[in-house]
């Protein structure tokens, strides 16, 4: 039986390993060399007497133990950051900013926002969608969300979220078909993706109506102008806030995810930085 605690930086090695899979990648993230993170990660594992990862040539995995570990270590060095802050930090935590595509953070992170700020008091959040994105610098982003295939040059890409799409009318239309097809600029692939994996699918339009965010094309599917093909947590989401639309047919995968974009010349966030990418890792699993 251990005596006591393992050392805290070992912890926070085995957490940045865990989550990116990748020591070196690790090591650039906690100002460490890959030597060091991988020697905290063997003293680790020597000391609870199981392995955390499972090691093969270019992958690393976490062990069963490993992902059962993970859980905890991170709600304690979350619990940890929070406290440190409540305690010692200055009466004003200064501003996280938060740049997101307009979709996902009027969607999704608006929603959720009021409950973080519940559990963490005195934590700013400034929300900036990506239509503004040029008039704030990337060094002044603290967490950068975007949604892609995960390639970005010159950017580290943290996948957070697995996305499905949703055909979704209006609640009290009886048939999907009434109206136009609203079209998402940009997303033209989404009505595409979801007929060849559904293809009675009831998506058919005589007209089409296209429009430049998606947050527009469930305002308009509301109002009774037509039907589409979105994100299905956008649709839930909107539907639990009491708009009126449905969901209209069975999701169906889709490529493309939420990730948290680093530059890789940035430097190590901020304490309530980590406790809100955390507290954002969270929602998009759930």
């Amino acid at each position: 039986m251990l005596n006591r605690t393992p050392n805290l930086t070992w912890l926070r090695s085995f957490e940045a390993s865990a989550r990116l899979l990748n020591f070196t990648e690790a090591g650039r993230e906690l100002g460490l060399t890959q030597t060091a993170i991988s020697l905290h990660i063997r003293t680790l594992e020597d000391t609870l007497g199981c392995k955390l990862f499972i090691r093969k040539a270019r992958h690393l995995s976490l062990s069963a133990v490993g992902e059962a570990y993970l859980h905890t270590v991170r709600d304690a060095l979350n619990a940890i950051d929070t406290a440190t802050l409540s305690l010692f930090g200055p009466q004003s935590r200064g501003t996280i900013t938060v740049r997101a595509p307009i979709s996902t953070a009027t969607l999704w992170l608006a929603p959720f926002l009021p409950q973080f700020t519940k559990d963490y008091p005195g934590i700013n959040i400034r929300l900036v969608s990506t239509i503004w994105a040029t008039s704030i610098s990337d060094e002044d982003v603290d967490v950068d969300i975007r949604q892609g295939l995960g390639h970005w040059p010159g950017f580290e890409a943290e996948k957070i979220s697995t996305e499905t799409i949703v055909p979704i009318r209006q609640a009290a239309t009886a048939r999907m078909t009434n109206g136009a097809f609203i079209q998402v600029l940009g997303n033209e692939n989404m009505r595409k993706i979801y007929i060849a994996a559904q293809p009675q699918g009831p998506i058919g339009a005589l007209t089409q109506i296209t429009v430049d965010t998606t947050v527009a094309a469930v305002s308009l599917v509301a109002s009774g102008g037509g039907h589409s093909v979105v994100q299905e947590r956008f649709a839930r989401q909107a539907i639990a806030a009491g708009v009126n639309i449905a969901i209209s047919g069975p999701p169906v995968p889709f490529p493309q995810s939420h990730y948290f974009m680093q530059g890789k010349t940035q430097k190590v966030h901020r304490p309530e930085v980590e406790v809100f990418k955390n507290w954002l890792r969270g929602i998009f699993a759930d």
